[in-house]
């Protein structure tokens, strides 16, 4: 999102205007450090707040940091911050460890509920990456902490995540990005918002309000200015989690929005294209030939109680 935090696309290398430096982009030609970028350094700061889920590419970038500097014979130090939807709670569909990519560094669920130095501690372990690791702790921090609790102020991730209200939906609603809806990007309400121009915003609603999700949904029509259907008009809903989020089990919001636009429009909506954020193929099967969400991820038990281990094993608060 470039170092103003105001570029949602690919961004190239650009120059500093106060220092004259290079400015290298990790998410434009290519995603890894360049080689020469390196060179001369002592060693590498990873100071990034993360957004706790899984797809968000920061974590991966994480982890090529440790390959970098494990492949540099340099130190990596790793301020570490919140998980800022809470570090006690995790879940939700388990990546295929067949199918790492950008948006899945790591066989994780969908919120790995770890703060970056515990994920940076568990890839090196885990992926036997053999980095010099120094993660610098938080002080007064504790796992049940949302961001909100820390009493930090709030920098948006990016433009679409502008508030924690939209943080807080930004797992369950992302699940659909890949497909022929949009997430509302590009409106005053991305993530809160969703819809296509082929959706019955009524029956949607309706649909989804019967499911008892811990959310509350209502028609709306919205025309966004960016990403899937950029300027035409679309109907859906907005969606408003019920508290307390830890009611109902992580993913259970996003796996009933898919589960509803699948079975309400199986020759419309694109289900097809949400394997990847899905990342677990036994639960995106089970929600594609009908199973609830609930009964969908209770046939990831096995994968997820290993990256519990896993998590254990690497926790420092």
């Amino acid at each position: 999102h470039g170092l103003d935090i105001d570029v949602d696309e690919r961004v190239g290398d650009t120059r500093d205007t106060a220092t004259g430096l290079t400015v290298h982009s990790l998410y434009g030609a290519t995603q890894r450090f360049p080689a020469q970028s390196l060179r001369a350094l002592d060693a590498l700061v990873f100071d990034i707040q993360d957004a706790g889920v899984r797809f968000f590419t920061y974590e991966t970038t994480l982890g090529y940091a440790l390959e970098a500097a494990a492949a540099r014979g340099i130190a990596l130090f790793v301020l570490d911050r919140p998980d800022p939807l809470g570090a006690q709670r995790f879940g939700g569909p388990v990546l295929d460890s067949r199918h790492p990519s950008f948006t899945g560094y790591f066989p994780a669920p969908l919120q790995p509920g770890m703060t970056v130095g515990e994920l940076a501690s568990l890839f090196n372990r885990s992926k036997h990456i053999g980095a010099d690791l120094r993660v610098v702790p938080m002080q007064d921090y504790r796992r049940a902490m949302t961001f909100a609790d820390t009493g930090l102020g709030w920098v948006p991730l990016s433009p679409n995540l502008r508030t924690l209200t939209q943080l807080d939906l930004y797992p369950d609603v992302a699940l659909l990005e890949g497909a022929n809806v949009s997430v509302g990007r590009g409106t005053p309400h991305p993530f809160e918002w969703i819809g296509a121009p082929w959706v019955d915003a009524k029956r949607l609603a309706t649909a989804l309000n019967a499911l008892g999700a811990g959310a509350h949904f209502e028609p709306v029509d919205f025309v966004p200015t960016e990403a899937t259907w950029r300027g035409q008009l679309c109907h859906g809903v907005s969606i408003t989690r019920d508290p307390p989020a830890d009611a109902v089990p992580v993913a259970s919001l996003g796996l009933s929005l898919l589960a509803t636009l699948h079975g309400l429009y199986p020759d419309t909506f694109d289900f097809a294209a949400t394997r990847d954020s899905v990342g677990s193929p036994t639960v995106w099967q089970a929600i594609r030939d009908g199973a609830t969400p609930q009964a969908a991820q209770a046939l990831d038990a096995a994968p997820l109680a290993r990256f519990a281990r896993l998590r254990q094993q690497n926790l420092r608060y």
